[in-house]
């Protein structure tokens, strides 16, 4: 049974395609896993992969991603693997969602993933009504292949949930293990935004069983302030799953209250917000 507690990338026997239960979807999520080497450019002290280590992904078997796809879509439309899998309140289809192991913008074949994912959801008479959503650390926004596949996620009704955890560059470094700087990721943020329709999603949790800093997150209010007229809002999110990380004992998760009480904040620089605990 599929669970907010276990995104196994295994959970449907493929190797690119595995459905998860999405909290802030709000139902079955189609993930889509280029990086099936564990590889990623970034490393996330929350992150729940395994065995997770820096670099990119392999070049992806297109003609294997797009069979998979089809199999899977089929056997939740037309079968019974939802009713099989999925709880009763979250039994429906709800997105097609690049995730994974990794950062997917760093897959060379990223923008002919993007467009195969489109001509599948085409097929199946799924476009416009099955979301596709890119999930995203943002790091190569400024490569214009990884331009131009977003601006085709646009035009195929998609968006991005863009990774902004902290506001400072020693805040990104702690949690997202990445030399950058808040600059970097506004830039990033608004060439994103000029492409799809973009959200920001955010990790909040303990880490010593310390809330976030109070200076710490006044940065990321700013940096939010700064893109807000080009984003369509914020996701905050807590700890659902453990950390597969070497600093997973140091984490935990805070409390719905403190998660609610962040983004009545964020909700007083007027931008639309959301929070799952």
């Amino acid at each position: 049974m599929l669970s907010i507690h276990d995104h196994s990338r295994d959970s449907a026997g493929m190797k690119y395609v595995y459905p998860v239960i999405s909290r802030r979807a709000g139902g079955v999520s189609v993930g889509i896993n280029l990086n099936v080497n564990n590889a990623c450019n970034w490393a996330c002290i929350y992150c729940q992969v395994p065995g997770l280590r820096r670099g990119a992904p392999p070049p992806v078997d297109l003609a294997r991603l797009e069979s998979e796809l089809r199999d899977f879509l089929r056997r939740a439309i037309f079968g019974d693997f939802l009713d099989r899998n999925a709880p009763p309140e979250f039994r429906q289809l709800v997105d097609i969602a690049f995730s994974g192991n990794g950062e997917p913008t760093s897959a060379r074949d990223f923008p002919d993933a993007v467009e195969i994912t489109g001509q599948t959801l085409k097929a199946f008479g799924l476009l416009g009504r099955l979301k596709l959503r890119v999930i995203s650390n943002g790091s190569l926004m400024h490569q214009s292949r990884v331009q131009r596949a977003i601006a085709r996620v646009g035009e195929l009704g998609g968006e991005v949930w863009f990774k902004i955890d902290r506001g400072t560059a020693g805040g990104i470094l702690q949690v997202n293990g990445t030399h950058t700087t808040p600059d970097k990721i506004r830039k990033a943020v608004l060439i994103c935004s000029k492409h799809a329709p973009t959200w920001i999603q955010t990790c909040l949790f303990h880490i010593d069983g310390e809330p976030l800093d109070a200076a710490e997150f006044d940065a990321y209010l700013e940096l939010i302030d700064s893109i807000k007229t080009g984003i369509e809002g914020v996701r905050l999110y807590g700890l659902a799953r453990p950390s597969r990380q070497p600093e997973a004992k140091r984490l935990s998760a805070q409390s719905a209250e403190s998660l609610s009480s962040f983004a009545r904040r964020i909700a007083a620089l007027g931008i639309q917000v959301s929070a799952n605990p």
